[in-house]
């Protein structure tokens, strides 16, 4: 840029910039005005250096007209994209909202009106509501499918008691008891899948979707730097 452009940036055109970004641009996110009166300073420049290299006089209004209106369309120095969940324009589209971690995500009323925020739910390791629920529902059919004997070893093993325990309260031998516990082991393989005690032990699939994310991003700032 050659010094009559720079003159004219910083005189003419910042200026303009000061005066209509703090009334006429929509703030995204943390972004405050001397933000983006800098970013626009630095995409101000870009375009009169650009207009400098093509041979073309334009005026300061100009140059300023439309920094204005790319900054208000969401784009930055820095770049523009409309599929990073984080940029400007993806956000000024709706397409994307970001959320404190501070801000409360649910109120609970039986405890009081505790108040729980959003950093304490993701740090939750509790399985989605609604995949428990899915899970309970069946277990509830399962449950109702076994006899008197099925369900008194389900319910003692769940109160930590053992299966002589359940031959005692039957009156038989615990050889009978293993066999009807292999037989109700394989009806629960069977009805929940053999691949049930793995899906039980695994993280929600919402936290292994957010991990995911966050190592991707991690390699990329990898490779970038």
């Amino acid at each position: 840029m050659s010094p009559q452009a720079g003159w004219l940036l910083q005189s003419e055109v910042v200026p303009r910039l000061r005066s209509a970004i703090p009334r006429a641009v929509h703030f995204v996110g943390s972004e405050d005005a001397e933000e983006l009166i800098q970013d626009a300073t630095a995409m101000a420049a870009k375009l009169l250096h650009n207009t400098e290299l093509a041979g073309k006089k334009v005026t300061p209004g100009n140059i300023a007209y439309y920094t204005l209106q790319h900054i208000r369309s969401g784009r930055r120095s820095t770049g523009t994209t409309t599929v990073d969940v984080y940029g400007a324009a993806t956000q000024l589209q709706s397409r994307s909202r970001l959320t404190s971690f501070d801000e409360p995500a649910a109120t609970d009323q039986e405890n009081g009106d505790d108040i729980f925020m959003f950093g304490d739910v993701l740090s939750a390791d509790q399985e989605d509501p609604a995949t428990t629920a899915a899970r309970n529902l069946d277990w509830e059919m399962f449950c109702a499918s076994l006899n008197k004997r099925e369900r008194t070893i389900l319910l003692f093993v769940s109160e930590g008691k053992s299966f002589r325990d359940v031959a005692e309260e039957f009156g038989i031998s615990d050889s009978a008891i293993q066999a009807t516990k292999r037989t109700l082991a394989e009806a629960i393989r069977e009805f929940m899948g053999a691949d049930i005690l793995v899906e039980v032990r695994n993280s929600p699939q919402w936290k292994n979707n957010l991990m995911a994310t966050k190592e991707k991003l991690h390699c990329r700032s990898e490779r970038n730097h």
